[in-house]
This record gives C-alpha cells, structure tokens and sequence, in this order.
C-alpha cells in the first residue's frame, strides 16, 4: 500500500498543513500532490486524478462540501475530510456527501495514516478487475434487489444499476454476508473502515441511511434493513447466494 504509484492529493490553504503532510506521506511512500484551492484540486483531477484527496472543508471563498460533492459526482477516488470543523452535523453532512472518512484537526500523524491506508485499501480493491470465477459467485439476491460483488454493480428487478460509494458498496456487502444477524456498529466499522468507533461516531448510521434511500420504497419505514435499538442493524430480507 506504499508504493510510490498511489498517488494522494492534499488540499488545505495553510502551507504548513499541505507541507507537514506531504513530507509525512512522502517518508510513507505515497507520491503527495499539495494544493490550496478546490480548483486547483478539479483542475488536477482532469490532468492526474489521485487514489485518495485529503480535502480540508474550511477553504478561503470556496463551499468545502461543494468541492466533495463534486467529486463523488465525477470521479472515483478516496475522499477523507480532514478539517477544524468539529461540529457533529458538519461531520454528517460530510458522510452524506460521500467522505470515505472525517478527521478533526488537531489529528494524530499515524491515525490519519491508519485511516488513509484502510480506505485507500477498499479503493484499490474496487478498481481491481475480479476474477471471472468470482464474478458468477459473488451474486446476492434480496428483497427485489442483485448484488455483484465481483462486479461492484447493484442493480433492481428489471436491471436498472443504482450507484454506490465505495463505503456504501462495503457496508451493503457486509449486510448481504451475514443476513438475520444484527450487526454492531463497531463491527460494521471494523469490516468497512478497518478501525473502531468512538461513543459519539455516528458513520454507520449515516451510510446506512444513504444505503436506505436507495434501496427502501419508504427510508422512513424501511423494510430492509432495520435497526436494533442499543444493539446495531440487521438485514431482514432473505439473501440468496449465486
């Protein structure tokens, strides 16, 4: 996960930020890109997109959840949000806009790397193309809807593809593999994001209310998957595999 090809975009207007980054991913390995602007950022996704962008939200005259909305719209690529923006519904809003992830400053050098290489670890397996084999194997079936997690493709009844962030891909396929088990959110972070959760970290319910808009006819009354009071989430739909 440290090769000099992967490639990470930092994006902050303070120097010394962009600069103590870079050299610290640079002594991790990682080709560092430093920016100062969303588009300078837009600008580098058309001519050398990077694998992962480390986007601070607080940019001078630039909307910070405008510039991640974009790229989840555009390109695929690691999004964590790493700003002084500490506030609980500045984080949600950041999930709901697609982050692989959200860090507060001041951070921890090797937390931040922990979380980078966890997600650049779910991107670098989404490009990678499957086996055939596990094309055909990986089929699940629920409710009226078909994962491919060869693929990476969920589609409805009549075919029709609904996109899916790479965090929202995981969390789905975490579901699909264990069906009529309620699954903690503590666990669900341990398999989607590769680390634990604080008492007021609030990621799984934010995907997993992404994931029901777009899976339930009613997110409000979802029948899908449902939540645990005190205990996590469960998918109740019947799964079959293959």
């Amino acid at each position: 996960m440290t090769s000099p090809a992967i490639h990470i975009a930092v994006v902050d207007d303070e120097l010394d930020i962009t600069q103590l980054l870079a050299n610290y991913l640079k002594g991790q390995g990682y080709r560092v890109t430093e920016l100062h602007s969303g588009r300078a950022l837009i600008a580098l996704m058309a001519t050398d997109p990077p694998a992962l962008v480390l986007l601070d939200l607080g940019l001078p005259g630039e909307d910070g959840f405008s510039i991640a909305r974009q790229l989840r719209e555009h390109w695929r690529c690691g999004l964590v949000i790493v700003t002084g923006r500490g506030d609980a519904v500045d984080k949600v809003v950041g999930l709901e806009v697609g982050a692989d992830d959200y860090v507060t400053k001041p951070f921890d050098l090797r937390e931040l790397l922990a979380r980078v290489k966890a997600v650049l670890r779910r991107v670098v397996s989404a490009e990678a193309p499957p086996a055939p084999a596990e094309q055909h194997r990986d089929v699940f079936r629920f409710a009226t809807w078909e994962l491919d997690a060869g693929a990476r493709r969920l589609a409805d009844s009549q075919g029709r593809e609904t996109t899916l962030t790479t965090g929202e891909f995981d969390l789905l396929s975490t579901f699909v593999r264990h069906p009529g088990r309620v699954l903690s959110r503590d666990f669900l972070l341990e398999q989607t994001r590769g680390r634990d959760g604080g008492p007021f970290d609030r990621t799984i319910d934010v995907q997993v209310g992404r994931l029901r808009k777009k899976l339930e006819s009613d997110p409000d009354d979802p029948q899908i998957i449902k939540s645990v009071r005190g205990a996590g989430y469960i998918l109740v739909a019947p799964v079959a595999k293959g």
